[in-house]
């Protein structure tokens, strides 16, 4: 997707102090290598779950991967500067919604806040599917809430049900100054990897149903609450969209089947996601008061 936002909407956040473009297409571009980067370690971080650390994992020698940035063709963005982002959000609840795409957004934040300002005093709670750290010198609070759905997931006599119509845990979103959704893939699952047994719509219940328009319905019912309860005056939305399918690529190596010991990125061009599951996404994203970031990052 190709949306043009203000850049007073993103915030003009960079230690070079150059303005990005006042109307920029920030999703054409290519991945860079920046030798500044990586700004933090995994190791490190408080804030790094076991299953999310590379380095532990198997991966310690090759640290080139996380020197990548996103560079747009026609306009710069600056470097992240993580105490300038402290200042510039003191006093404000920022807040991911979704599943471990928002989490590894979550994470690569507050790890970025927290190297920057190793002295500040800061909590760490977990409540829940709801994280939670704040840095208490700045009244910063950066939040993640598992919620792959968006709409609810409930244990029933039949089992579990999937109600597309249906959005109880808004009252938590209320409390943050920035929103970042997403949700997608999840809703593609089958056999084991499915994680209801049947989807509801108002009074009736079904067994299976199109997921394309599945999706459709539950992204509407979030679009709708959204409209409904979101001051856009007060509170910044992002929807961030699905990542882009790279388990395989010609651009890697011609002669690779997977992206398994693929160290380098080449180009700017990969498939982009099913366009089943992203178009619903796109429709109903415009609608509403949101921006849709399919290459949103808070690197």
């Amino acid at each position: 997707m190709s949306y043009k936002v203000q850049s007073d909407h993103l915030g003009n956040i960079g230690q070079h102090g150059k303005k990005i473009c006042s109307s920029c297409n920030y999703f054409q571009g290519s991945w860079v290598v920046d030798n500044h980067y990586p700004l933090y370690d995994a190791a490190r971080c408080p804030f790094t779950k076991k299953d999310f650390n590379r380095q532990k994992n198997g991966r310690p020698a090759d640290m080139e991967y996380l020197k990548y940035i996103w560079k747009p063709n026609s306009c710069l963005i600056p470097s992240f500067d993580a105490l300038e982002f402290l200042m510039r959000q003191r006093g404000k609840k920022i807040m991911f919604v979704g599943d471990s795409l928002s989490y590894n957004m979550w994470q690569s934040l507050t790890c970025k806040l927290y190297t920057a300002a190793p002295n500040s005093n800061y909590t760490y709670n977990t409540e829940s599917q709801l994280y939670t750290v704040s840095f208490l010198e700045y009244g910063v609070s950066v939040m993640f809430l598992r919620n792959e759905f968006l709409v609810d997931l409930v244990d029933t006599k039949i089992g579990r049900v999937l109600k597309l119509d249906s959005l109880s845990t808004g009252n938590l979103w209320k409390i943050a100054d920035v929103l970042n959704f997403n949700t997608n893939h999840w809703w593609t699952h089958t056999g084991r990897a499915q994680t209801w047994d049947y989807f509801q719509v108002g009074q009736k219940i079904f067994k299976e149903m199109n997921r394309t328009q599945a999706y459709k319905i539950g992204l509407s019912t979030w679009a709708t609450w959204i409209y409904a309860n979101i001051n856009p005056l007060n509170t910044q939305v992002f929807y961030q969209g699905v990542s882009a399918v790279h388990y395989y690529d010609k651009q890697l190596d011609l002669n690779a089947k997977n992206c398994q010991r693929q160290t380098q990125v080449f180009g700017a061009t990969f498939p982009g996601p099913s366009s089943s599951t992203s178009t619903p996404g796109e429709a109903v994203v415009k609608k509403r008061t949101a921006y849709c970031c399919e290459a949103c990052r808070f690197a």
